[in-house]
């Protein structure tokens, strides 16, 4: 009977304290032959179980190894020894899972992030990832509930289409045809698609948004959760291959209410993981302080994580068009200084060094960004009324965090059956092929917005990990895809 056990965070409370419980639990520590540290995941702190002398054999004693999983049926009692309020004497013990504590990689002394990455599979049995993925868990659970409580609809958008809803053409392929070279040819020499499982050219999905735009022109407020594929090469602390996007769609909506959408989603998430997982952020913000000591002082972070986070939720976003941060920048006394790594002048694609500096140094609080080039944008943003050739504008809007830069990417859509046509034409993108999406605009059109939320870049920021490969648990990486 495995139903009957207690977790230890529930039993660190000491309301169950003169009471007889069932722990069960994997070892962190073995000392003096009498002390147990035994941890179940449900918190970072160790339940200590002691274990009297003379009542186990010695040959159990042996067993009690680093990682190895125990059942411990005893008393829990206050405890008079330091760093825990209670102790569990044991009264009987079973060792449920051995672990050679000569091969185990987790032995209880200080691991490098980059080791415990090659250790993916075991790493979550660390406070660190403990914490991160306990909170990641929370905020998955507040995306679910904010949008529920708002009344949208969760749509399961495909993992598989025959679209590029961005236009950038990083996809993977999906195909059942041979990859010996085989598989039928046009006479231009390209594949012949019409005999793959699809009967097309298929690929791994990069956004759900086109879909989501379809929902939304029936339900008015949709909602997607799911997994996103870019075949991107890019291997920095940024990026992954796999890895998962938030995107509602409303319709209904101009750019200013998908600015406040965007901006009270943040803030409720941050809200719910600091008054559901505090003890996981104290954590993290401690490992970061001391992180952040051993960088040199012009490399730290301007803020502690919690810190970070307080400035998130209690200020109003600074808002500003594109040019009036581009006009920021380039009166700046980093950008006079050449501080810069890339060159700042309208119609850049902002890099991060851009973004942060406007969110750390100049206004010290979340930013949002609007009215983009339409050169830089995709094709689906609305064009701005009255633009002076050269400079037209997209109705996009970026919110940038401070840490990380581009937390939220989102724009109004372009509802206008002509223009959104003109535009795609413009940029290649075949209209026959699309005639389903421009199905919403012959029919009943209306305008709408959204916006997209890496929730890996937002786990990444509540956590204050500074790899996204360390805040989902198996990274998916250029030249990688272990476990």
């Amino acid at each position: 009977m495995f139903n009957n056990r207690t977790k230890i965070k529930q039993l660190l409370t000491g309301t169950q304290v003169g009471q007889e419980v069932i722990v069960m639990g994997w070892v962190r520590t073995f000392r003096n032959n009498q002390f147990i540290a035994v941890n179940d995941g449900s918190t970072n702190n160790n339940l200590q179980v002691v274990v009297e002398l003379g009542i186990f054999d010695d040959e159990t004693l042996k067993r009690l190894t680093t990682g190895a999983s125990l059942k411990v049926t005893g008393e829990l009692i206050a405890s008079l020894g330091k760093g825990q309020t209670v102790e569990l004497k044991a009264k009987t013990l079973e060792i449920l899972g051995d672990s050679d504590s000569e091969k185990y990689p987790l032995q209880p002394k200080k691991h490098s992030l980059e080791f415990l990455r090659e250790k993916a599979h075991l790493r979550f049995r660390t406070n660190t990832f403990a914490a991160v993925f306990r909170l990641r868990h929370s905020l998955a659970y507040a995306i679910h509930k904010f949008y529920n409580d708002k009344g949208f609809v969760y749509l399961h958008t495909p993992i598989i289409t025959a679209s590029d809803a961005e236009g950038a053409g990083e996809m993977f392929r999906v195909t059942t045809l041979p990859m010996d070279g085989t598989a039928q040819k046009n006479e231009d020499g390209t594949i012949n698609y019409t005999e793959d499982f699809f009967g097309k050219s298929t690929n791994l999905t990069v956004s759900g948004q086109l879909e989501g735009e379809l929902g939304a022109m029936a339900f008015s407020d949709v909602y997607t959760f799911g997994p996103t594929f870019r075949a991107e090469n890019s291997n920095t602390t940024r990026h992954l291959a796999e890895f998962w996007m938030i995107e509602p769609e409303v319709a209904f909506n101009d750019l200013e209410d998908n600015m406040d959408l965007a901006e009270a989603f943040i803030q409720y998430l941050i809200r719910y993981a600091m008054e559901h997982n505090m003890e996981d952020l104290e954590f993290l913000d401690a490992r970061l302080a001391e992180e952040e000591k051993q960088k040199p002082i012009n490399e730290r972070q301007e803020f502690g994580l919690i810190e970070k986070l307080k400035m998130v939720v209690d200020n109003k976003f600074e808002r500003i068009t594109y040019t009036e941060a581009i006009q920021i920048l380039l009166e700046s006394s980093h950008y006079k200084k050449k501080k810069f790594k890339y060159d700042v002048a309208w119609g850049i694609d902002m890099q991060s060094e851009h973004e942060r500096y406007l969110v750390e140094k100049h206004f010290k609080k979340p930013v949002i960004v609007t009215n983009y080039p339409a050169a830089i944008k995709a094709f689906y943003m609305r064009l701005n009324d009255g633009c002076e050739a050269g400079k037209e504008t997209v109705a996009a809007m970026d919110i940038l965090a401070p840490g990380i830069g581009e937390i939220v990417g989102g724009s109004q859509r372009e509802e206008r059956l002509e223009k959104l046509e003109a535009r795609m034409e413009a940029m290649h993108i075949p209209l026959e092929e699309m005639s389903w999406y421009l199905d919403t605009r012959r029919f009943g059109s209306v305008p709408h917005a959204g916006f997209g939320l890496g929730f890996e870049r937002m786990v990444q920021f509540v956590t204050g990990m500074g790899n996204i490969r360390d805040v989902i648990p198996f990274a998916r990486t250029p030249k990688n895809c272990e476990f």
